[in-house]
């Protein structure tokens, strides 16, 4: 079978049966054009289905002499494994050359977190005397309340503000639906933002129901929401690499040394596995650890 073919059969199969992202898509699908690369630059003319062990290794010495950080690698080798599981589905391979492949080692790397009081930090620090104050307000709450990953806040619909039960309703990856309890605080922002912001917007047609909005009444881009919070970041002079992402973990963190169940914070996270979740056990480890360190008599200097 000819690569390119089987490539668009394989981004049919994650987007229709998969039922993943755009973005998740696109992913995938540059990871095994990294590896149809690989052989355009050697010379080589093989076949997808004749693909063995041997050229997948040649291939990750390939990306790993390019310069290819660790981590990258091993995010190319299971896009790469993916695309082989899908060969072997599909019956175009009979044995998989990927079953043997490994991913270089690479160590769990704990996201930054927030404390309480530099969000609030954050928060405060929104110019309330521009017309966007308040939506960008509410945005914060929201992202700390709920956890959300940024392509769910930008999604985020009217329709699925459900506050007279404290919940909102998220479509999250794989198109899959949660309810997630929502503060008092981001209920109150949210409120504000829709009487004093989002009601005088001329709303475009196909943004009706999306709930934060731009100045011309369409739907928020990643890239708006990111830059919102790399410029509130500056403005209050935080060392830490704040991102969306940031006020996820930081939502999780805080349950998890509050005491929340696992399992009840991957359910509201959207997490397919508690393994992903785990990650913030280790992040109250160190919580505790520094406790011991700062407030134990014995631990003292």
């Amino acid at each position: 079978m000819k690569w390119t073919s089987t490539i668009e059969n394989f981004k049919t199969y994650l987007t229709l049966e998969k039922s993943l992202s755009k973005n998740s898509v696109d992913a995938y699908i540059n990871d095994i054009t990294k590896l149809t690369t690989f052989f355009k630059e050697k010379n080589m003319e093989v076949a997808p289905e004749e693909v063995i062990l041997q050229h997948l290794k040649d291939f990750v010495a390939w990306i790993n002499d390019a310069g290819t950080s660790p981590r990258t690698q091993a995010r190319v080798i299971s896009g790469i494994k993916a695309f082989f599981k899908y060969l072997l589905l599909e019956e175009i391979i009979e044995k998989n050359p990927t079953a043997l492949l490994e991913a270089p080692k690479i160590g769990r790397k704990l996201p930054d977190t927030l404390t309480v009081d530099e969000i609030d930090i954050l928060v405060k620090a929104v110019d309330m005397n521009k017309a966007e104050g308040q939506r960008n307000r509410a945005i914060l709450e929201t992202l700390y309340s709920c956890g959300l990953r940024v392509s769910e806040l930008i999604d985020l619909r009217v329709s699925n503000l459900h506050f007279r039960m404290g919940f909102i309703k998220i479509h999250g990856k794989g198109n899959k639906e949660r309810l997630i309890p929502i503060g008092k605080k981001a209920k109150k922002e949210i409120k504000l933002y829709l009487k004093s912001y989002r009601v005088k917007l001329n709303i475009d047609k196909d943004s009706e129901d999306i709930l934060f909005l731009n100045r011309r009444g369409r739907k928020l881009s990643r890239v708006m929401i990111f830059t919102i919070i790399k410029n509130l970041s500056k403005k209050v002079g935080l060392k830490k690499n704040v991102s969306p992402h940031t006020f996820r973990h930081s939502f999780a963190s805080h349950l998890v040394e509050g005491g929340a169940d696992l399992r009840a914070v991957q359910e509201m996270l959207g997490h397919e596995s508690i393994l992903t979740t785990e990650i913030y056990t280790h992040l109250d480890r160190e919580y505790l650890k520094e406790t011991i360190k700062n407030f134990h008599p014995r631990s003292k200097d």
